[in-house]
C-alpha cells in the first residue's frame, strides 16, 4: 500500500468522523473504523476522496492497516466502552505502539490506562478534544496527556490539525498520566460556569428588564464586539435571531427549559472539593442544571410558592444593561480564576507540571469557551508564572473593581425582583470572602472545638489549642442531653 497511514482512528460518530476528515485534509494518511461496518462503509463512500483514508471492516484489518509503531485514536463514550476498545486492540498491538483516548474520560481512568499498558511497552495518551463537531472538522483545541514520548510520536498531527491562533496551534503537551484530560475536565467545568452566567444575564434581561428577543440579539451582538467577545456569547446572540420553523414565534421560546449534562461539570466540581478548592462558579452551574430538571416540580411549586414574580426593573434601560454586562463579565473573571486555581492545586496535588500560561492559549481558539478574555489570562501568566490567583493580576482587578457597582446593583435588583441568580451571587460571595483579611471561620473553629475538641490556632501565639467552654453549670443543654460530638 503507498504511503501506507501509521495513524488510524476507531470510533466514527461525528466527532470521530470529522477528526479523520481533519486529518486527511491536512495530509496525513489515515486509516478508519468503527465497530458498526456499515457506518465504516458510508463514511469512505461520502469522504473517501478527501484524503489518504483507508476504511477497515474489522479491527484485525484495521491494524494491518498500519505501519509501525502504530498511533490509533479511540472516539468512543467514556467510561467503559474505552476499556473495551482497548481490551480489544491489545493483543493485535506491539511494543512502541500508541493508543489516544480523545473522548471526555475522567482522568483518573487514564492514569489507570497509562500504568496497565505500560508493562506491555504500549503508550497512552488521554487527549482531551473541545471545539464540537465543527472544531473537529475545521480545527479544535487539543489537550495531550501521557508520557512526552509518547506525545513526540503524534505532535506533528496534533499541531497541524489543532485551530490556530496567531500562528501558533491549539494544542500543547499538558503533562504526564492524566492531566490532559484534567484540563479538559476543567475547561468542561468552566464551559459550564460561562453558559449559566450568560443564561442568567438573559433572564435578568430578559424577565427582569422586559427585553425582546431582537433586542437580546441586538445587545449580545454589542456584547461580542468588546471586552465579552467569545464563542458563547457569539452563538447566544445567533440563537435570539432564530425563528421557530413551526410557528411565528422565536426558536428560544419554544425549548424546553430542562439543561442536561454528560458528567463533567460534576466530575470537576467533586474533585474541587477533594483538592479543597472553592470551586463556587461551577459547583453553582451543575447544580442549576439539576434544578432545572426538577421541571413537574417547579412548575406546581410556582402555584404554591409565594415571590415578588412580575415586578420589573425600574430606571434607565441603558443602565441596568451596563450593569448587566458588567456583573456577566466580573463574575466570569472569578469562574476562571477558580478553574485556574483548581489545575494550580491539582498539580501539587498529582506532582504534574501545568503551565497555565500555556493552558490559557490553547483555549484561544477551537475550544467552546474561546474567547479574547484568554489573551489576558495568557499576559497575566506571562507577566506573573506564579501567580496564585488571577484576581491579584493587575488586569483583573482593575476590571473587577471598576465593574463591582453594577455587580452588586444586577445582584440586589435580582433579589428584589425574585430572579435566581446562584452563578453570579457565589461568584460576588467568593470575591468578598477572597478580598476579606478576616471571615467569621474563628467562631466555627471555636464551635468546633467546643462540641467535638477539634483545637484551633490563635492570631496571638504559635501551636493548636483546645479549651474548656463553659463550666459545669453553663453547659449547653443539647450537650448534656446527647453528649460531647465528634463530628464537624
Amino acid at each position: 500500500m503507498v504511503n501506507k497511514p501509521n495513524f488510524g482512528l476507531t470510533g466514527l460518530a461525528v466527532m470521530g468522523q470529522n477528526l479523520a476528515r481533519n486529518i486527511a485534509h491536512k495530509g496525513f494518511p489515515i486509516a478508519v473504523h468503527n465497530r458498526t461496518t456499515e457506518k465504516t462503509e458510508t463514511f469512505m463512500q461520502e469522504h473517501g476522496n478527501e484524503g489518504t483514508l483507508v476504511g477497515s471492516k474489522s479491527v484485525e484489518e484495521f491494524v494491518a492497516a498500519l505501519q509501525s509503531p502504530r498511533a490509533i485514536m479511540i472516539m468512543v463514550k467514556a467510561g467503559k466502552p474505552v476499556d473495551d476498545v482497548i481490551a480489544e486492540l491489545k493483543p493485535l498491538l506491539a511494543k512502541g505502539d500508541l493508543l489516544i483516548d480523545g473522548g471526555n474520560s475522567l482522568f483518573t481512568d487514564t492514569e489507570r490506562r497509562v500504568k496497565e499498558l505500560a508493562p506491555d511497552g504500549i503508550f497512552f495518551l488521554g487527549a482531551g478534544v473541545s471545539g464540537g463537531e465543527e472544531g473537529a472538522l475545521k480545527g479544535p483545541s487539543i489537550m495531550p496527556g501521557g508520557s512526552r514520548e509518547a506525545y513526540n510520536i503524534v505532535e506533528p498531527i496534533f499541531t497541524k490539525i489543532a485551530a490556530q491562533v496567531d500562528g501558533t496551534p491549539c494544542c500543547t503537551y499538558i503533562g504526564d498520566g492524566g492531566a490532559g484530560h484534567f484540563v479538559k475536565m476543567v475547561h468542561n467545568g468552566i464551559e459550564y460556569a460561562d453558559m449559566q452566567l450568560i443564561a442568567e444575564a438573559y433572564d435578568l434581561l430578559k424577565n427582569g428588564l422586559g427585553l425582546t428577543n431582537d433586542e437580546l440579539h441586538a445587545v449580545f451582538t454589542q456584547w461580542n464586539d468588546g471586552d465579552l467577545d467569545s464563542f458563547l456569547i457569539e452563538i447566544t446572540a445567533q440563537i435570539f435571531a432564530r425563528k421557530d420553523d413551526d410557528s411565528d414565534d422565536f426558536l428560544v421560546d419554544r425549548v424546553l427549559d430542562k439543561a442536561a449534562q454528560k458528567g463533567t461539570g460534576k466530575w470537576t466540581a467533586q474533585n474541587a472539593l477533594d483538592l479543597g478548592v472553592p470551586l463556587t462558579a461551577i459547583t453553582e452551574a451543575v447544580y442549576a442544571r439539576a434544578l432545572s430538571s426538577l421541571k413537574d416540580q417547579r412548575v406546581a411549586a410556582s402555584k404554591v410558592l409565594p415571590g415578588p414574580n412580575g415586578v420589573k426593573v425600574t430606571g434607565d434601560k441603558q443602565e441596568f444593561i451596563n450593569a448587566v454586562r458588567d456583573a456577566l463579565y466580573a463574575s466570569k473573571v472569578v469562574a476562571y480564576a477558580q478553574g485556574f486555581d483548581q489545575m494550580l492545586a491539582a498539580a501539587k496535588e498529582y506532582g504534574w507540571t501545568l503551565h497555565l500560561g500555556e493552558i490559557a492559549t490553547i483555549w484561544r481558539g477551537g475550544c467552546i469557551i474561546r474567547a479574547r478574555f484568554l489573551d489576558r489570562i495568557k499576559d497575566a501568566y506571562d507577566q506573573q508564572p506564579n501567580l496564585a490567583n488571577l484576581l491579584l493580576a493587575p488586569y483583573f482587578t482593575e476590571a473587577v473593581k471598576t465593574g463591582q457597582d453594577g455587580w452588586r446593583h444586577v445582584i440586589a435588583e435580582a433579589a428584589r425582583l425574585g430572579i435566581p441568580i446562584p452563578a453570579f451571587s457565589s461568584c460576588l460571595a467568593y470575591y468578598d470572602g477572597y478580598r476579606r483579611e478576616n471571615l467569621p471561620a474563628n467562631l466555627i473553629q471555636a464551635q468546633r472545638d467546643l462540641f467535638g475538641a477539634h483545637t484551633y490556632e490563635r492570631t496571638d501565639k504559635p501551636g493548636a489549642f483546645h479549651s474548656q467552654w463553659v463550666d459545669d453549670k453553663q453547659e449547653p443543654k443539647n450537650i448534656a442531653q446527647h453528649g460531647v460530638g465528634t463530628n464537624g
